[in-house]
């Protein structure tokens, strides 16, 4: 497996998957949700969400640390590589499951209307800044590495 795809999987991960996605729900929907009475099920199912996306970063972060390593040379790295994509294409579409069929749509149904548009409305602004806050960091970094 090629490093500069390993490169192009975690941008897709961390760009889209935790920040776009698991950042809509965490910063919005989990948050709106917790002003609500939860059924135990709900309760249960937002916090496996939560611990899903925080195994999601943990997991890509090791792929990163791998993926450097065996940059640098370290020929074993390519296991570590291996197991986390494997954990990874395994993980996300029963991860995908959970939210689609079992919590999206029921947990719909604490909020009206009202609440509904107002989140969808903060979710389109979220969309709306993330391409500038994506290119910001990258112009920080580069700042950085040129030493200003």
């Amino acid at each position: 497996m090629h490093p500069f795809f390993i490169d192009m999987a975690v941008d897709f991960i961390r760009t889209y998957v935790d920040r776009c996605h698991h950042g809509k729900e965490e910063d919005i929907l989990f948050r709106d949700l917790e002003k609500k009475s939860l059924s135990s099920e709900h309760k249960r199912i937002t916090e496996e969400l939560l611990e899903n996306h925080r195994w999601g970063r943990e997991t890509t972060a090791s792929l990163v640390n791998a993926n450097e390593a065996y940059r640098d040379g370290n020929g074993k790295a390519m296991s570590t590589i291996l197991e986390c994509v494997k954990a990874l294409i395994e993980f996300y579409p029963k991860h995908i499951e959970k939210e689609d069929l079992h919590f999206f749509l029921h947990v719909m149904e604490y909020f009206s209307k009202e609440e509904k548009d107002a989140m969808l409305e903060e979710e389109n602004e979220f969309d709306r800044n993330l391409i500038h806050e994506r290119y910001k960091a990258i112009v920080e970094k580069a700042r950085e590495f040129m030493g200003g």
